[in-house]
């Protein structure tokens, strides 16, 4: 049995077992697509089968496609500094236990904020603003790594307010790719694969269909730091083969995806004990790209059941696009099918 033939059984047994409704996925090298595979229907129920051109709500990969993308060009036009203080952006945060928090610590997920806020989303992006702002710290910064959407969720906000438009149009004027974006066209949007609320979410009770999952995107109008953009496989597989070719030095890729600053932003983090990047994660042998992947490695994923990981060493990258979180399995057992799937295609 080849390793796709591998691949393909971890992602069927996963689909049986009802694990996620649908899957597609992509290895490629810097050069192409080497291999795809599609299974499943949109929902457990639907005769629909999914194809390359179904979307799907990316969830965190948004954090690195998107988020992290507008933060290296803003980088590279020296409008924001990796070391400018977050309280510089956000008039809330303030105090002598956040004030040295920089931009640099809320990509690498060492702020000191925690993931989630305690009580529901509010209804605004001031109110947002304040709440994450204000908040007490859960650890000293930099003194450990704990991952938190609320601190993209603030990089957004800065994002938005430093280029003077919205993350969207400044994603979309950076990748105009529109399979790859925050909102999709009205044909391919009702198309997409499905998820379902959160049981927390006033949205409960029924299907979302191109329609952010996550319920603070959702509060955000849908376009948030760390969640929102939705893609087709294809779509995910052209950025992960430009972000490999500018990791692995080629000079001929568009702005920002220049290779020192790529280089830059893919550096594992100084922070103790911490995989992250800077927006980005890091190959860890306990980590969801498996065992086979070489120390260069740095990928995301998504809590719908996404995930990208980029491997220069290896000229390759693999994508794993699936609607978990329509009525799937656990997170833990997408973390066990996606180190399956990154381990079959190890010698890929």
């Amino acid at each position: 049995m080849t390793g796709t033939d591998e691949a393909h059984r971890v992602l069927a047994d996963a689909h049986a077992a009802r694990v996620f409704p649908s899957a597609v996925a992509e290895a490629g090298d810097g050069a192409g697509v080497i291999w795809q595979d599609v299974l499943g229907t949109r929902t457990f129920d639907a005769a629909e089968p999914v194809d390359r051109r179904t979307a799907y709500d990316l969830a965190s990969l948004t954090k690195v496609i998107a988020t992290t993308t507008i933060l290296m060009h803003l980088v590279a036009e020296h409008v924001v500094a990796l070391d400018d203080r977050v309280g510089a952006f956000i008039p809330d945060w303030r105090g002598s236990d956040r004030e040295t928090v920089a931009i640099r610590d809320l990509l690498e997920h060492a702020s000191g904020l925690s993931a989630r806020l305690v009580d529901a989303p509010p209804a605004s992006r001031r109110e947002f603003e304040h709440d994450i702002a204000v908040m007490p710290l859960e650890y000293v910064p930099r003194s450990r790594s704990i991952y938190s959407d609320l601190g993209f969720i603030l990089l957004g906000f800065i994002v938005a307010d430093r280029g003077d438009a919205t993350l969207a149009s400044q994603f979309e004027s950076l990748w105009p790719d529109p399979m790859l974006q925050f909102a999709l066209a009205p044909d391919v949007k009702r198309h997409a694969a499905p998820t379902e609320p959160l049981t927390e979410d006033t949205r409960r009770g029924r299907l979302l269909v191109g329609e952010v999952q996550d319920n603070y995107a959702a509060a955000l109008g849908g376009v948030a730091g760390h969640a929102g953009i939705f893609g087709t496989v294809d779509a995910v597989g052209a950025f992960a083969r430009t972000t490999l070719r500018a990791a692995r030095g080629d000079v001929r890729q568009p702005a920002p995806f220049a290779p020192a600053l790529v280089a830059t932003f893919t550096t594992r983090s100084a922070v103790a004990g911490s995989s992250r990047a800077l927006g980005w994660d890091r190959m860890l042998p306990t980590s969801s790209c498996g065992e086979r992947m070489s120390t260069t490695a740095f990928g995301h994923v998504g809590f719908t059941g996404t995930s990208l990981w980029i491997d220069p060493a290896r000229d390759r990258y693999f994508v794993l696009l699936t609607n978990r979180a329509c009525g799937g399995g656990t997170i833990e057992d997408m973390r066990r099918v996606r180190r399956a799937f990154h381990d079959a295609l190890g010698d890929l």
